[in-house]
């Protein structure tokens, strides 16, 4: 059994399983013995912070918002890309300096869609 070619594969599966499988068995056992359920209406409420919930938990959330995030986390992910060019722009040839030109515009034709769409715009 020992000669298949997946055997390690799948005793490496089932460590990684077990791995997985081992500390919430032993988070339910714990739950099953030392914390036994005690329901009551208090419990089973919304909000078991201790003060009657009021209203609908329910907000609205402008989906702008998240393009901003978006939008930030692109050029902030476009200044870690740019910085070890930049530290080693002196070393390299003239296809790195096209490969960074390219990124470069293609973030720039990201930025003019996103402005062209109003995206930019705080309303």
């Amino acid at each position: 059994m020992a000669s298949s070619p997946y055997f390690s594969l799948a005793a490496l599966f089932v460590a990684a399983l077990g791995f997985g499988l081992a500390p919430l068995g032993l988070v339910w056992l714990w739950a099953k013995i030392y914390s036994p359920p005690k329901p009551n209406s208090i419990k089973n409420a919304i909000y078991e912070c201790g003060l009657e919930s009021k209203g609908d938990a329910w907000v609205q959330f402008r989906s702008a918002y998240y393009l901003y995030g978006i939008i930030f986390l692109i050029f902030d992910v476009e200044a870690v890309f740019l910085l070890p060019f930049a530290v080693v722009f002196t070393s390299l040839g003239a296809v790195a300096c096209a490969a960074m030109l390219v990124f470069v515009l293609l973030l720039i034709e990201g930025l003019a869609w996103a402005w062209a769409k109003g995206v930019l715009t705080w309303s």
